[in-house]
């Protein structure tokens, strides 16, 4: 069958996913396909509500969970290799992700947000896709990680409880944003987040990170009323 009459999502199967298993990516932990991160923004006209389109990405690599470092836009056949690259790149600003590609399932655009000047896009094969490591590294670059006490840090995985339960893309945000500060040794740093948005959930995780990497041993957790100190106890940071 030509390749141009394969579907989008055959040209994932057949030509994306095989050429990322064969860079190294794990399928199992790196690799999540269609990947919906946000649910579409909600406009208000006076008494009327209507909710704007979902974003969802055809794949995001993570060089660890709840750690992506890469994001690829997926078209068919019949667009060119570089179709689908603004939309990626719309989806890696929200996401915070430095290396953005498009493949259409003759090669890979690769567009470098670390890079400048002529070096930002380069066109690869598919036996050419780059290796977790090396993105990884494209993503310390990108987040100004230098040392390997900051690498020790920044790349401490999340605390997992078994579930299903993984941080929202905002929560994933602010947790990676705070660690890596804090990794580069900032010390004083405020997140404001809305009401049930995850505030205690997000503050665990950038706790438990700091605790098993060795750069953190004791943990003051404040609260105006003393129900909310229980109510936490008993939740989220029961572990500790």
């Amino acid at each position: 069958m030509s390749k141009k009459k394969l579907s989008e999502r055959d040209i994932c199967t057949k030509f994306i996913t095989p050429a990322l298993l064969n860079a190294g990516w794990d399928i199992h932990t790196q690799i999540l396909e269609e990947v919906s991160f946000t649910a579409g923004k909600i406009y208000v006209r006076g008494r009327m509500t209507k909710r704007g389109d979902s974003k969802r990405a055809d794949y995001i690599l993570y060089y660890k969970p709840n750690i992506p470092i890469a994001v690829i836009e997926a078209k068919d056949n019949n667009h060119s290799v570089r179709s689908g690259i603004q939309q990626a790149l719309d989806y890696a600003t929200i996401l915070d992700i430095p290396c953005v590609f498009s493949s259409n399932g003759d090669g890979f655009l690769f567009h470098d947000r670390t890079a400048k000047g002529l070096n930002i896009e380069s066109e690869m094969s598919l036996n050419n896709f780059p290796t977790p490591e090396s993105l990884w590294n494209k993503y310390q670059l990108y987040k100004g990680i230098k040392t390997s006490a900051e690498v020790k840090i920044a790349e401490q995985e999340y605390y997992w409880d078994g579930t299903d339960r993984k941080p929202r893309y905002y929560q994933q945000i602010a947790i990676n944003r705070t660690v890596e500060a804090i990794a580069k040794g900032q010390n004083r740093i405020l997140l404001v987040m809305a009401t049930s948005t995850g505030k205690t959930y997000t503050a665990y995780q950038i706790t438990y990170r700091r605790w098993k990497s060795g750069t953190t041993k004791r943990i003051l957790s404040l609260a105006d009323r003393n129900a909310l100190l229980g109510q936490t106890r008993r939740g989220d940071i029961k572990f500790f």
